[in-house]
C-alpha cells in the first residue's frame, strides 16, 4: 500500500454532538513509529545527561545516594513523559508535534487527562515489557520458553495497531482516543463554486471567530433555502457584526457562501482541539 492510498484508507468522519462533521486523517503506523523514535531519542539523551551528572556528582557524595536519583529520573520519564505533554493544550509530544501530529477523543469530545493517562498506562505493556523480555534474554537462570512466550504475549500488544483499520493501540482503544494528523487550517477561504462575481474574499481570524455552531446551522439553512430576501438580509448582519466592508460587484451568496466556509473550518479546527464555541455569545 502506498502513501497515497494509505492515506484515503485512514481518512475519517466524525460527528460532533453539536451535529458538525470533522474530517480527520489518522496517522499512520510508520509516522507514530517515528514519533515515538524521536520522543524515546530525547527520553535517553536526558537519561545521558542524569547519569553524566550523577557520575560527577558521585565524587562529592555517596554512590548510592545517586543512583537513588538516577532511578528516580527514569521512572519519571518512563512513566511521566509522554502524559505530562499529551494533558497539555497541544496535546502531543515533541516527537508527535516535529510530525504534525496530535491525540484527540474518538467521540469529539474534549481530551480528557484520565484518558491521556489510560493510553500512556498501557505503554507499559506494550513498549517496556518487550524490552525488559529481550533484557531478559541474557540473564542467567531464565528459562528460555518463558522468555519467548513473553516475547510473543508482548508482541500481540506491540504490533497490535498494524491489525485495525484506525491503527489504535491498545491504549488507545481502552482510553477512547485516535492520533490524527494536524489539520492545516487556511483563513483565507475556499471559493464557492457558485461563485457568479469573481471576487476574493479573505477573511481574518478575528472575522472568523465571531460567530459560533448555531449560527453557522443558522447560516448552513439559509443557504440551502437560498432566499433572496434572507440571503440579503443575513449578509448585511454579518458585514456589520465583523466590520467587512462590500467589496465593488460583490454578490451577497457568493459573501455568505465564503463566510460559510471559512467559519465552519475556523470552527471544525477549534472542535478538533477541544474548544466548543456554541454561539456568538459564548465565550472561550
Amino acid at each position: 500500500m502506498n502513501r497515497q492510498t494509505e492515506n484515503l484508507h485512514l481518512q475519517r468522519e466524525l460527528l460532533t454532538p453539536e451535529g458538525i462533521p470533522l474530517h480527520l486523517q489518522l496517522a499512520g503506523a510508520g509516522e507514530r513509529a517515528a514519533a515515538f523514535l524521536i520522543d524515546a531519542f530525547i527520553i535517553v539523551l536526558v537519561l545521558i545527561i542524569l547519569s553524566l551528572a550523577s557520575f560527577f556528582a558521585s565524587l562529592s557524595t555517596t554512590p548510592e545516594i545517586m543512583e537513588v536519583v538516577w532511578l528516580l529520573g527514569f521512572f519519571v520519564l518512563r512513566n511521566f513523559y509522554f502524559s505530562f505533554f499529551e494533558i497539555g493544550a497541544r496535546a502531543a509530544t515533541p516527537g508527535k508535534r516535529l510530525l504534525g501530529l496530535r491525540v484527540t477523543a474518538r467521540n469529539g469530545g474534549r481530551l480528557r487527562a484520565n484518558a491521556v493517562i489510560a493510553r500512556n498506562a498501557m505503554r507499559e505493556l506494550e513498549i517496556f515489557l518487550p524490552l525488559s523480555f529481550l533484557f531478559a534474554s541474557g540473564a542467567s537462570g531464565v528459562d528460555g520458553w518463558l522468555i519467548l512466550l513473553g516475547l510473543i504475549w508482548s508482541g500481540l500488544f506491540l504490533f497490535f495497531p498494524m491489525f485495525n483499520r484506525d491503527r489504535l493501540r491498545i491504549g488507545d482503544f481502552i482510553a477512547g482516543t485516535w492520533v490524527i494528523q494536524i489539520p492545516k487550517i487556511k483563513l483565507q477561504t475556499d471559493m464557492s463554486d457558485h461563485n457568479v462575481s469573481g471576487v476574493g474574499f479573505d477573511f481574518n481570524s478575528k472575522q472568523l471567530s465571531a460567530y459560533g455552531i448555531h449560527e453557522l446551522q443558522v447560516l448552513e439553512k439559509v443557504l440551502r433555502l437560498k432566499k433572496p430576501e434572507a440571503i440579503a438580509s443575513v449578509a448585511e448582519r454579518i458585514r456589520t457584526k465583523i466590520k467587512w466592508i462590500k467589496q465593488k460587484k460583490e454578490n451577497d451568496l457568493d459573501f455568505l457562501n465564503a463566510y460559510y466556509s471559512g467559519l465552519r473550518k475556523t470552527l471544525e479546527s477549534k472542535l478538533l482541539f477541544g474548544v466548543r464555541r456554541k454561539d456568538k455569545y459564548h465565550k472561550v
